[in-house]
């Protein structure tokens, strides 16, 4: 058996990669029409909906035809978004008037969550390392009719350069992914790796905690389900950081793997049906 399968099933999930498919899911951007609107239209063009329980404008579709080729598409009116992760933008919770850093923006998917989330109230700090991206995260913005954005190309890790403090931040950190998104994925991917990936999520963690107000939000997610990267992420950063773990107020998911990170919320996907999720709300100590 694989080792990663094998470790699943170890802590209780009896994985078969072969029977897990994932659903079609979009957000509907109520920045530029009403949730009532576009399903009313959607219907109209055969497509079937279904809403997402757990997400604020999430629903699961079924259609004949790319969702991408649609006017409402072109238009901004929806994003097509994973429903797992609608989830880290929904416990963030940012509000009107904040200011919020999106650490490793790009393409876009959460940078238009918050600022639909805020109304285009408040600003936005949105970075990412590699200039394709940058472009992808831009036209995504425009499309979506995001207005308060800030766009720097510029490597997480160093964000104290800028010299600011944020009321809330999300680290939807690089990660190693997991089977339901990536083909081939348990051929790609080894322990060292992960343990690499790890010391890469470590830094960007620090790099969030020094630039977060002291009573502000930070919620960390991957979309992987290896331990290294999740719940020994946030151990370190519990002993080794100024951090709490807070409830997420999600109902969705299950607890974190050991007692330590019991608030963290993990998503398995024979169980959720989305695809291998992870995240974790934190507040500064004191």
């Amino acid at each position: 058996m694989n080792f990663f399968l094998k470790r699943y099933a170890e802590l209780g999930h009896e994985i078969d990669p072969g029977n897990i498919q994932l659903k079609k899911s979009i957000r509907i951007n109520t920045l530029k029409i009403s949730e009532e609107l576009l399903v009313s239209r959607l219907k109209t063009k055969k497509v079937k909906l279904k809403k997402i329980p757990f997400t604020d404008s999430g629903y699961w579709v079924e259609s004949d035809f790319a969702l991408s080729s649609t006017p409402e598409y072109l238009h901004g009116y929806y994003y097509i978004q994973e429903a797992a992760s609608q989830m880290p933008v929904q416990v963030l919770s940012p509000e009107k008037g904040e200011l919020v850093l999106d650490m490793c923006a790009a393409p876009g998917s959460k940078t238009t969550q918050l600022a639909q989330r805020m109304r285009n109230q408040g600003r936005i700090v949105a970075l990412d390392s590699s200039a394709p991206r940058l472009s992808a995260l831009k036209n995504n913005l425009e499309r979506c009719g995001v207005k308060a954005c800030l766009v720097y190309q510029k490597d997480a890790a160093h964000v104290d350069d800028l010299g600011l403090m944020f009321d809330r931040i999300l680290l939807d950190a690089p990660c190693s992914g997991n089977f339901t998104t990536d083909p081939g994925w348990f051929e790609k991917r080894s322990p060292e790796g992960i343990r690499l990936m790890a010391k890469a999520q470590k830094s960007l963690l620090q790099a969030a905690v020094r630039c977060l107000r002291p009573a502000g939000t930070l919620v960390y997610s991957t979309c992987s389900l290896e331990p290294e990267e999740d719940e020994a992420v946030i151990e370190w950063a519990l002993d080794a950081l100024p951090a709490k773990l807070v409830e997420t107020g999600l109902s969705v998911g299950e607890p974190g793997l050991t007692p330590k990170t019991r608030l963290c919320r993990r998503f398995w996907p024979e169980k959720t049906g989305t695809q291998g999720f992870f995240l974790a709300k934190i507040k500064l100590k004191g």
